[in-house]
């Protein structure tokens, strides 16, 4: 394993000897970081969660308890993804071929999950790969994410469909005027343009 001197995982914790932890990065109970992965700076990761071979994950991510993060998705820099969200790789699943043999690692071909700066996936929500979840776009718990999700939207239900936007601070935007929306936190603008939203 190679990580920083100030990261800390528990015990319990299985990280593999090729994974790569940045320093303030925190591995909880039971987690597992398989071979390849690479972890950014000041993560945290939940009692439980799983991050398969290969999987980058940016800085400041949080992946909470029992998350299912499966080759080859990649969390940009400040992810959350919520408890028990699975995030598949595998379009065609399979146990055996078709004669009936159990498949291989050589029987199917990985997709991943592209999770993109900032965005928030909720509790037991499901991304079936392979998709993308757009910049500080929020995905509602429970959903199931069929296709990519724009920046900023607001997605829930099965399957995921836009419900509104969010900015940055992870609140509804509001409609200012026109195609204008506004951040009531914030007060910061976007400006809506052919189903797309793009900060002022």
């Amino acid at each position: 394993m190679t990580t920083s001197e100030t990261c800390a995982a528990a015990a319990s914790a299985d990280v593999a000897a090729s994974a790569e932890i940045g320093a303030g990065s925190r591995i909880w109970h039971l987690a597992q970081i398989c071979d390849g992965a690479v972890l950014g700076a000041s993560c945290t990761v939940g009692r439980g969660a799983y991050i398969g071979p290969r999987v980058r994950v940016g800085d400041a991510v949080k992946i909470q308890n029992y998350a299912l993060v499966y080759e080859h998705a990649e969390l940009e820099a400040g992810v959350f993804i919520g408890p028990a969200v699975v995030l598949t790789n595998d379009l065609n699943p399979r146990a055996v071929d078709p004669d009936g043999r159990p498949k291989g690692a050589e029987g199917w071909t990985p997709v991943g999950v592209l999770v993109r700066e900032g965005a928030s996936i909720g509790a037991r929500a499901v991304c079936v790969a392979p998709v993308t979840i757009g910049r500080w776009a929020m995905v509602g718990a429970g959903a199931v994410v069929l296709g990519d999700v724009p920046d900023f939207a607001l997605v829930v239900g099965s399957p995921a469909r836009r419900v509104g936007w969010v900015g940055r601070a992870g609140v509804r935007l509001e409609k200012d005027h026109d195609s204008i929306w506004r951040c009531p936190r914030t007060g910061r603008g976007h400006v809506e343009e052919e189903g797309e939203l793009h900060e002022i």
